[in-house]
């Protein structure tokens, strides 16, 4: 008796569509987790700025000396996904810390976005993820900023 082994092209198929329903949830959970990877490089790098904006501050009462120029800060101003970091200096002592996303080489949800961080109190409490005080028409989903700015 002559025993034959192997899969059947039913089983084949099946385990094919199994394969892409897995793809068709896995890719845009990647995907997003490409960008929230991304969006916390931009959280890193304006955090940076926290102590020094709280310190100057301190030793000037406002900020309405330092401007709108981030030189005048220690800090990087680019990285490897943010295409640059700017502050806005708005009234009553609201100081914003804009970092704003390549438009290639980045996840397409994110790509010329922006992302910022704030204070209005002089440094004792930041807000971060969305822009809360000017008008620019972009910024960061709810869903990609870091779990420390909900």
């Amino acid at each position: 008796m002559k025993f034959e082994s192997g899969f059947t092209l039913i089983e084949l198929m099946i385990v094919v569509a199994i394969i892409g329903i897995l793809a068709a949830v896995a890719i845009p959970s990647y995907a997003d987790y490409t960008a929230r990877s991304q969006v916390t490089e931009a959280s890193t790098l304006t955090s940076s700025y926290k102590t020094a904006l709280a310190e100057y501050y301190s030793n000037f009462g406002n900020y309405s000396g330092l401007g709108n120029d981030i030189t005048l800060l220690d800090g990087t101003t680019a990285g490897k996904y943010v295409a640059s970091i700017v502050l806005q200096n708005g009234a009553n002592g609201t100081i914003q810390v804009l970092a704003t996303f390549k438009a290639i080489d980045v996840a397409a949800i994110i790509k010329s976005s922006t992302f910022d961080i704030e204070t209005e109190d002089g440094g004792k409490t930041w807000v971060c993820g969305s822009l809360t005080t000017t008008d620019l028409p972009t910024e960061v989903a709810s869903k990609l900023v870091p779990g420390a700015c909900k």
